[in-house]
């Protein structure tokens, strides 16, 4: 495989740290290879360019406007690579501009062509003929125009309020009689499919180029001067006070106000004229540093709709995750008594969800023997069981209890309807604090067995969210382990109560403990490197920014120790310095499934520590965040922990390393070599698990 470079940075003024925006940009990068790579199948490159437009909306409204508002206020401080927030927001844009004119290229020239191919027309009014353009005329009158509304802008009119993320169609039109000239803006639809699918060549029309076509029909009587697409992004990040007296109103509030957020960027059609260009940034209040020209479609992250299509010889081969073995039959006591027995780790999507944690939370709340239920919700969905299993534990008497993180970011409207529901069927329902997310990701059932109180514990890196269990990959903890239960259910005091806990037995758990622990086990590796002894360190996160760890790290390399990061996502650590980093190796893998656990190995002479948990190595997490962090002790989890950080370290196809410049170099497998695809090991691993595990129960039979 030919291998590629993200476009390498010029080293800040302090080289030890890159720049974490410029590494979020390069991460969406990465992404978007995987769009350009013609190994995957096709309507997946059609997935991962829609992932990669809605990882740079996030980008916009949450990175660029947090540097906005510093540059705004005067704030003067650097980042931890040295830059002001003027200087970040400089760098930004040109890269910016690289990548969106790649992704419009790609799509033009690659992927529509290919689509094309395949008998999936992407395609424009100007492509119909006469019996599609009748078509599409009935439909346009039937269908579209009656949710239309244009907005024209005159003296006594004054420019619209544009919303978020909408995609809109700014018109130039004339009165012929009076000569008068009026901006108009027409919104293309949110409730509609963005593609229409027309006539026996099921041709998709994107939605702005039909309502372009029929813009006569909204201006009767006028000339259309011009027309030209425009989309708007606004600072969507929730600024709430820290004594806010009650949370939940304080998150509603923020929620609404963020609809009318400031305009961090506007994208514009590359053949709007300078003319209206000069209008819509008026109307905008915005200037030239906040508008991007795109030359092709905009807002290409609903393409996902194309991704969606009918069509599975176009995407990958489908997955059905198994059972762990351990979980084939248990049910109720079985089930507990499973857990009992020892440790069980799943490793999701490759094992199931829906027969581990579902099943595990179902079985509690309608177990008799269970007394207490209690769990977090960060993030979760319709089809989770975990809403539903609360409610008729609470129902049948039992203690429930649950933790919302009320600040999850663009889930805030769905957890607080979730809020509400519990608290009207019973549930004790708590946000927590202000200024600490509730990020951890764990279970606490308490059952009654032999006279006494038994406690089941778990521990997740992912959130408790159906959908993307099959989609995320994670890693779950299921324990009896009397230590590890006493801690969560500490830590549900602490966050249910009034009180601090004064130390936790074997969690490790932000803001308290985490971070110092940490910290002492990376001490411990690099000690037994001076001693000459095994000194390694893996760790797999989705970003990696904090200075003090990434100081940690560098000490230990320094010392000796070999270490192995497997950051996903952004990574402020520069690896291969000499005298610096030249034993860390950081690399990124992509796939099918998006990398999601966390997971840190650290082996100091003959003592191996595994650990998994919620919490990636990032400030916010270590110190802003309520997380928690497992070890993981029962020998054949680590042993699976071991397998999965090797088979990730030896991927050719999906990975991608980190240079000491800042660059990122797509790995390929070398002459004569054979290519190595992680996820698929890893599912042909869980598969063959099963097909022992059935043999062996076919030979018990």
């Amino acid at each position: 495989m030919t291998k590629t470079k993200t476009q390498a940075k010029a080293l800040a003024p302090e080289p030890l740290l890159l720049n974490r925006e410029l590494s979020w940009l390069d991460y969406d990068a990465r992404v978007f290879e995987l769009a350009e790579d013609e190994g995957v199948p096709l309507l997946e490159r059609v997935k991962f360019c829609s992932i990669f437009s809605s990882m740079l909306d996030e980008f916009f409204m949450v990175r660029v406007a947090g540097l906005m508002d510093q540059a705004e206020s005067g704030v003067s401080v650097r980042s931890a690579d040295g830059l002001t927030p003027r200087e970040a927001l400089a760098a930004i844009r040109p890269r910016v501009e690289e990548l969106v004119a790649n992704q419009s290229r790609i799509w033009r020239k690659r992927i529509c062509p290919a689509l094309a191919a395949e008998g999936i027309l992407v395609s424009s009014v100007e492509d119909c003929d006469e019996d599609e353009l009748r078509e599409l005329e009935r439909r346009f009158q039937r269908e579209i125009f009656p949710v239309l509304t244009p907005l024209a802008v005159s003296p006594g009119q004054r420019f619209p309020f544009i919303s978020p993320l909408s995609l809109s169609l700014g018109v130039l039109v004339r009165d012929p009689d009076s000569g008068e000239e009026r901006f108009a803006r027409v919104k293309v639809p949110e409730g509609l499919p963005r593609f229409l699918e027309l006539g026996p060549r099921r041709l998709l029309l994107p939605l702005e180029d039909v309502i372009a076509h029929f813009l006569a029909e909204l201006f009767p009587g006028m000339e259309v001067l011009e027309h030209a697409v425009f989309r708007v992004t606004r600072d969507a990040d929730l600024e709430l006070s820290d004594d806010a007296d009650d949370l939940l109103e304080a998150v509603r509030a923020e929620v609404s106000r963020r609809r009318f957020g400031d305009v961090v960027r506007v994208e514009v059609s590359g053949s709007m004229s300078r003319k209206m260009l000069d209008q819509l940034r008026r109307g905008l209040g915005v200037g030239e540093v906040e508008t991007y020209a795109v030359q092709g479609m905009l807002d290409l992250s609903e393409a996902i709709e194309i991704a969606a299509l009918d069509r599975p010889e176009l995407k990958d081969p489908p997955w059905m995750p198994i059972t762990q073995a351990r979980l084939k039959q248990p049910q109720g006591d079985d089930l507990f008594a499973e857990i009992r027995r020892s440790d069980i780790l799943v490793h999701h999507p490759y094992e199931s969800f829906t027969t581990s944690f579902e099943s595990f939370i179902r079985t509690a709340a309608s177990d008799p023997a269970v007394s207490a239920l209690k769990t977090t919700v960060y993030r979760t969905s319709d089809e989770s069981p975990i809403v539903p299993s609360l409610i008729t534990a609470a129902e049948h008497g039992k203690q429930s209890v649950c933790l919302v993180e009320l600040t999850a970011r663009f889930d805030e409207r769905r957890n607080i309807e979730w809020s509400r529901r519990l608290e009207q069927a019973g549930v004790h329902v708590v946000h927590g604090f202000p200024d600490l997310k509730i990020h951890a990701k764990t279970t606490l059932v308490v059952r009654r067995e032999g006279g006494r109180q038994h406690r089941y514990v778990h521990i997740g890196t992912g959130n408790y969210h159906a959908v993307t269990a099959r989609s995320y990959e994670d890693l779950s903890l299921f324990t009896a382990d009397e230590r590890i239960a006493a801690d969560v259910a500490d830590l549900f005091n602490y966050v249910t109560g009034f009180g601090r806990p004064r130390k936790f037995r074997k969690l490790l758990v932000a803001p308290l403990t985490l971070r110092p622990r940490l910290v002492e086990l990376i001490h411990s590796v690099a000690d037994a490197a001076r001693e000459g002894k095994r000194a390694e360190i893996q760790l797999k996160v989705n970003a990696i920014t904090d200075p003090a760890i990434i100081q940690e790290l560098y000490r230990a390399s320094d010392a000796g120790a070999s270490i192995d990061v497997i950051s996903r996502g952004i990574c402020m650590l520069r690896p291969g310095v000499p005298g610096l980093s030249e034993n860390i190796r950081v690399r990124s893998v992509l796939g099918r499934y998006l990398e999601h656990s966390r997971l840190f190995a650290f082996h100091a002479g003959e003592t191996s520590s595994y650990y998994i948990g919620s919490a990636d190595l990032m400030p916010r997490n270590l110190d802003h965040r309520i997380e928690i962090v497992t070890p993981v002790e029962d020998k054949r989890a680590q042993a699976e922990l071991s397998t999965t950080l090797e088979t990730l370290l030896a991927d050719t196809e999906q990975a991608w390393e980190l240079q000491s410049d800042g660059s990122w170099q797509r790995l390929g497998a070398g002459k004569g070599e054979r290519a190595r695809v992680a996820q698929l090991a890893l599912m042909r691993r869980a598969r063959l698990r099963e097909r022992r595990q059935a043999a062996y129960r076919s030979r018990e039979r």
